[in-house]
């Protein structure tokens, strides 16, 4: 067991919540302090952690046996599953109080991190503050100061006191959808506060994984500009749904200023009827030609960029490369791949036993036939029989779920 003298929340935020079994109960994303009306250090009286489903519950501060680089290890007992709400003088750590612009001994700063230690009667307490000095250049930062809680001022007060650099930094260890259910926490303002401070790419990821209403608010608080270029990292299907949610004279505004090269899929994407298969594909698969070889396509699938399921099988069809393409002739599983010879061409291990979606096969119909073949993709071509896209199983589960299902209110109102 480690017994921590001292334990900063930030570095608290992920890390697993362990039963004495070594079972994981959730992840740690924030710790509750308890306001006091006296001079004395406010309390850290608990922890909230994240379960499957995206439920939020209160740990007790008790139930804490040890505080581990990898996990926080909790006591035996039953926990209460009741959706954590804050209390009238209660504030959350992360959330609420790092990024405050403080003074230490009269000189500006900005909250980091807040260290709680326990006390003789065994109360965890805020001991000290980890704040970064201002110094008015630019080009140079503060040094990062590691003082007693008495010696700051200004730490609890209005929420517009609060920047953005030390949150970011603890949501930059986040998934996307992690990330995307922190934000649905903090108050609008805050919120889109956060948004607009992320760059493009991470951005689009986010955006990808909140409700639609929160991802319109966000992309609105945006200038027009900065809301082109996070659509154009947006996968195209994703920024399809995106536009599909805005009034047609702004999404043809938006539009015009994305890179044409962008644009054009994504307006393709939005001439489909909804719930086909044309209107929920992806516009990008890994597409190669049947003289590629098997080396080759081990090498795209292998790239960063590309989502599990993307890259979990590549299709092949004539020149041109890009959608929609020549003749669509058929697709190879990764698997497939793995167990052929490096130098073996595409065309002579294509799988094409099965028939291709067309754009306005229907989800019922794209759900029965993935069901059916164990498939996380199947292609989708026109009339011409060109491949225009893929439909992925994320795909299907996303637009298979209810509308609101990655709505935090609307899971916790389950």
């Amino acid at each position: 067991m480690t017994v921590a003298t001292r334990v900063y929340v930030a570095r608290l935020a992920g890390l697993a919540a362990l039963d004495p079994n070594g079972d994981q109960v959730g992840r740690v994303r924030d710790a509750v302090v308890r306001l006091r009306t006296t001079n004395r250090p406010p309390q850290i009286v608990g922890l909230v952690a994240e379960m499957p489903l995206r439920r939020r519950i209160f740990l007790p501060i008790g139930r804490v046996t040890s505080f581990d680089p990898e996990a926080v290890m909790l006591a035996t007992g039953t926990l209460n599953l009741r959706r954590f709400e804050k209390r009238a003088n209660e504030l959350l750590v992360l959330h609420d109080l790092l990024d405050r612009r403080v003074e230490v001994d009269g000189r500006p700063g900005t909250v980091v991190d807040l260290a709680m230690e326990q006390s003789r009667n065994g109360e965890w307490l805020v001991s000290r503050v980890a704040v970064r000095e201002h110094t008015g250049r630019l080009t140079r930062r503060g040094h990062l100061l590691q003082v007693e809680y008495e010696r700051v001022r200004g730490l609890i007060g209005p929420t517009d006191t609060q920047g953005t650099a030390s949150l970011l930094a603890v949501f930059d260890r986040m998934r996307p959808a992690d990330m995307a259910n922190a934000l649905q926490d903090l108050p609008d303002a805050r919120r889109n506060e956060v948004a607009a401070a992320l760059d493009d790419e991470r951005l689009a990821d986010v955006l990808g994984e909140l409700p639609e209403h929160d991802q319109v608010e966000i992309l609105a608080g945006l200038d027009r500009e900065r809301a082109a270029d996070v659509l154009e990292e947006m996968d195209p299907d994703d920024a399809a749904d995106l536009l599909a949610e805005l009034p047609k004279p702004e999404q043809d505004v938006l539009l015009d200023l994305m890179q044409p090269d962008e644009a054009d899929p994504v307006r393709q994407l939005m001439k489909y009827q909804r719930g086909t298969a044309g209107s929920v594909m992806t516009s990008e698969p890994v597409i190669l030609t049947p003289d590629a070889t098997v080396a080759e396509a081990l090498a795209r699938i292998r790239e960063p960029q590309l989502s599990p399921v993307v890259a979990a099988q590549v299709f092949v069809a004539r020149a041109p490369m890009a959608t929609p393409t020549g003749k669509y002739l058929g697709m190879v599983h990764f698997q497939r791949l793995l167990r052929e010879p490096p130098s073996s061409q595409l065309g002579h291990i294509v799988d094409n036993d099965l028939d291709p979606l067309h754009e306005n096969t229907t989800l019922t119909e794209i759900t029965r036939r993935m069901a059916t073949y164990d498939l996380v993709a199947m292609p989708v071509v026109d009339s011409a029989n060109r491949l225009v896209g893929a439909v992925t199983v994320d795909d299907v589960l996303d637009h298979s779920l209810p509308e609101d299902w990655r709505d935090r209110d609307a899971d916790d109102a389950a």
